[in-house]
């Protein structure tokens, strides 16, 4: 008489978007790979609710919002997913919430969001408007459900709505999965850690800060997450220095301004004068640039898409990595990654654009194709082709656009910076320049390129510090993840409020022990001294497993099962904070096997596979895509070999079912 197979056992720990992504391709691979004969547990441990997880929770300030369209928002595979598994297309954000308005159909399971505000938005929401951060919560919540029902029977979900505190298990053998609330672990066959962002406890530089802020009285924020962060210590009018200048300095400012009660009106010429609250505090920000992140785009292409890749795709990968020698990124990488980023601007600028060039396309590209992107003969060619240096691609003056430049008094930078900022957003709002946009797709394929340059291992110690973690994250950063064109006029109406103040480039922070204030300087303003008496870090936590404030990749990184990513050569020593992964598959590096975990796997954010976004750009080929049906794939493959060797877990959990 034969019996039924053992039930195999997978725990996730965390059920974010991560997570999320990685069930909606275990549900479009099972067809393929998983015998229903046999059940399948998966096991969800997150404290916060699956789908959104902590970071796009629901229980979040309704003033915070996305840095996206709603039209560039997708969780779903599309045609332009280069993967093994199948394509299952899905609604973008915008086709999602359309069908709350009756302007789109129905996607099932259909729920209308219980928040009424939430689903106010939802109706009532553009394409091209920038969703609260609410709106994506339900999205990912929706996402979540849809994966869930199209699981087959034999796959069943439990949540648990608790911390994982350890991994314990021989690498043979069965793992137990620790939970906070309970004395009896979870037993799994495999387990895969998706955390998400996680955070981190303050380095010797903040802990430093903390210290000086308790001696004083005064107020100090190390690296956190916006929405996390308590703020109600400081008073109306108490000045602040903030260091950072990106998304995390946004929030902060919206929290500090409408969320302390002010509100802005809009003149007769469009623009915005805030009117406060009286509650608010004096906020002086710069960072290294000294300018706020470029402003997102909000128009559509105007020519045809440019087809990507062309000067940086598999095939110059392949030519960099045919080599011997070590490579560095700026040196032997970037003129490639460059030379894309410019094909992407010019082929918009050339196709919706005409008559601001003076060559027709075909022979422009046929030139451009044959040089390299800092020749003197390029330049020579761009010069010629297109008048205006307006519409030219200037990587440099981009990446450092305060260079060279210094101001008697910091009355005369406050009127350049808002002279700047106010450019920034109006080429960023005129489909005139959508030149810009151009630009901005290829830099999104050049970011998905990249995860198989860097796990080759040739790029140099040095080279991925400085280069890859250091200026290029910061430039990608720069360039494509910077706040809507609303948030920057609204900095625009703060700053001639007295509300916010510019600091400059190259900022440095220090104390005064005699005046018990915080110290920022710039040799932007060279000279001239701000003094406050509250310092906020404005950006978010960097990686460290020394330093991380999740239990379970702590515990691990202590007793040596799993490794910070170190690369080393002759001339450097590079730690980067990041989990090794071995690049094939994901699996955690243990050192006490000296090789890869064979049930441990790791995914995302905290990994040195760097490919961090959850969701993304429609047709787009996203790196996290890519990842999550590789990983599926693996798991269900190695979940179906497994014995029966492990004990079923009870069903302790919320079992899920739409």
């Amino acid at each position: 008489m034969s019996t039924a197979p053992a039930t195999a056992v997978l725990v996730v720990v965390g059920a974010g978007p991560r997570a999320t992504g990685l069930l909606e391709r275990i549900a479009a691979n099972a067809p393929e790979l998983w015998d229903g004969a046999r059940q399948l547990r998966i096991h969800l441990v997150d404290p916060h609710p699956p789908g959104p997880g902590r970071v796009w929770r629901h229980e979040q300030s309704a003033l915070l919002r996305m840095n996206s369209m709603a039209e560039d928002v997708t969780m779903f595979t599309d045609e332009s997913s280069t993967i093994d598994g199948p394509v299952r297309p899905g609604p973008s954000l915008a086709e999602w919430a359309a069908q709350f308005s009756g302007r789109g159909p129905r996607h099932a399971p259909y729920a209308e969001p219980a928040d009424p505000e939430v689903l106010a938005e939802l109706r009532a929401l553009d394409a091209a408007d920038f969703p609260t951060r609410r709106a994506q919560s339900a999205y990912l919540d929706w996402v979540f459900r849809r994966a869930l029902t199209e699981l087959p029977p034999s796959v069943t979900v439990e949540w648990h709505s608790t911390t994982a505190t350890a991994v314990t298990g021989p690498p043979v053998g069965p793992q137990h999965v620790h939970l906070a609330d309970r004395t009896t672990p979870l037993t799994a066959d495999l387990v895969v850690l998706a955390q998400g962002h996680i955070g981190s406890t303050p380095d010797a530089e903040h802990r430093n800060h903390a210290a000086f802020a308790l001696r004083h009285g005064r107020f100090h924020l190390p690296p956190e997450f916006s929405a996390d962060a308590d703020l109600s210590a400081l008073r109306s009018g108490e000045h602040v220095i903030l260091r950072g200048f990106g998304l995390a300095f946004i929030d902060l400012m919206t929290l500090f301004t409408e969320g302390r009660g002010g509100r802005y009106r809009t003149e007769a010429d469009g623009a915005l004068t805030y009117l406060p609250s009286g509650r608010e505090p004096v906020l002086h920000v710069g960072s290294r640039r000294g300018v706020p992140y470029h402003s997102k785009t909000r128009y559509r292409l105007q020519g045809p898409r440019p087809p990507l890749p062309r000067h940086f795709g598999p095939e110059a990968v392949d030519g960099l990595l045919a080599g011997d020698g070590p490579l560095e990124l700026r040196r032997d990488v970037w003129p490639l990654m460059a030379k894309e980023i410019g094909f992407g601007h010019y082929h918009e600028l050339f196709h919706a654009h005409p008559e601001r060039t003076v060559l027709p396309w075909p022979d422009f590209v046929a030139a451009y194709d044959r040089l390299d992107w800092y020749d003197d003969e390029m330049a020579a060619l761009v010069a010629t082709a297109v008048p205006d240096p307006a519409d030219r691609l200037d990587f440099e003056a981009l990446d450092h656009p305060l260079d060279g430049l210094a101001f008697p008094t910091p009355d005369a930078f406050q009127d350049h910076l808002r002279d700047h900022i106010a450019q920034d957003v109006t080429r960023r709002e005129n489909p005139e320049f959508s030149a810009d946009l151009g630009a901005f797709l290829a830099l999104l394929s050049v970011y998905g390129q990249l995860p198989r340059l860097v796990a080759s291992g040739r790029l140099t110690a040095r080279s991925v510090a400085d280069d890859l973690d250091g200026w290029w994250h910061g430039f990608f950063s720069f360039l494509a993840s910077g706040p809507p064109g609303f948030r920057l006029r609204q900095l625009l109406a703060l700053s001639r409020a007295g509300i916010v103040h510019f600091l400059g480039a190259d900022v440095r922070i220090g104390t005064d022990e005699s005046a018990g204030t915080f110290t920022a300087t710039s040799p932007t303003v060279s000279g001239h001294t701000t003094h406050a008496t509250a310092l906020i870090e404005a950006y978010l936590p960097g990686p460290s497993l020394a330093r991380t404030e999740d239990p379970l990749l702590g515990g691990l990184y202590r007793e040596g099962a799993l490794a910070e990513e170190v690369i080393a050569d002759p001339t450097h020593t590079h730690r980067s904070g990041l989990l090794a992964v071995s690049p094939a598959d994901g699996h955690v590096i243990d050192p006490s096997l000296d090789r890869p975990h064979p049930r441990r796997i790791a995914l995302g954010a905290p990994t040195n596979s760097r490919a961090v976004a959850a969701f993304a750009r429609p047709r787009t080929n996203a790196p996290a895509f890519r990842q999550n049906d590789a990983v599926a794939r693996a798991l269900l493959r190695a979940l179906s070999a497994t014995e029966a060797e492990t004990a079923t877990s009870p069903v302790d959990g919320r079992p899920l079912r739409v």
